[in-house]
């Protein structure tokens, strides 16, 4: 079976490995660098993305990480992970580390803050005609694309908020609140070389 980690230095890491078994993956929490090297696929949850990129870097995950992205391995961030595989961070702090790998600028923040945080249906075509039930907590936004990225869904005057490049996928919405593993699915084919 298929095993995809999830990302277990801090965010919806329970609520990441649901969705993946209920895409038909077995999940594994990751929490060291030796425990990437018997995945398929790895998702990255949100949280905040300061925090993440640095204990990265305290448990020597940061250039594995790097590594693999650049080596075509598949990974799926939502949130604070979209801001990780982001190579064009628009606010990033004075120590914010970033994975990069994916051809994208995204900004922060960008919706508001935690008060600002709100629910949407958003078109995903990818998925099918149903809309997708975003969940949208002090999200990032794609600010700008590159060569090979394909916008999977935009809310809000056409603001990007899903994305494609090869086999990176990108969401600044977290689908694993939801209970709707489309977008879980869509990764594990994409893992599997089915879409």
């Amino acid at each position: 079976m298929t095993a995809i980690g999830v990302l277990a230095l801090q965010g919806d890491v329970r609520e990441h490995a649901r969705m993946v078994r209920e895409a038909g993956a077995t999940a594994v929490p990751v929490k060291r660098a030796d425990g990437l090297t018997s995945l398929d696929g790895l998702v990255i949850p949100g949280g905040e993305s300061t925090t993440i990129g640095k204990l990265l870097r305290r448990f020597g995950m940061l250039e594995p990480l790097r590594s693999l992205v650049e080596s075509g391995f598949p990974v799926y961030g939502t949130c604070a992970g979209m801001i990780l595989l982001a190579d064009r961070i628009e606010d990033a702090g004075v120590d914010q580390p970033s994975i990069g790998g994916m051809n994208i600028a995204v900004r922060r923040n960008a919706f508001g803050r935690q008060r600002e945080s709100f629910e949407a249906d958003v078109d995903v075509p990818v998925l099918g005609d149903e809309p997708f039930p975003a969940i949208f907590i002090r999200a990032p936004v794609i600010e700008g694309v590159g060569e090979g990225v394909d916008i999977l869904a935009s809310v809000a005057g056409e603001r990007p908020v899903a994305a494609r490049q090869g086999r990176l996928l990108v969401s600044s919405f977290h689908p694993e609140l939801t209970d709707d593993a489309r977008l879980h699915r869509y990764f594990v084919d994409m893992v599997e070389g089915r879409s």
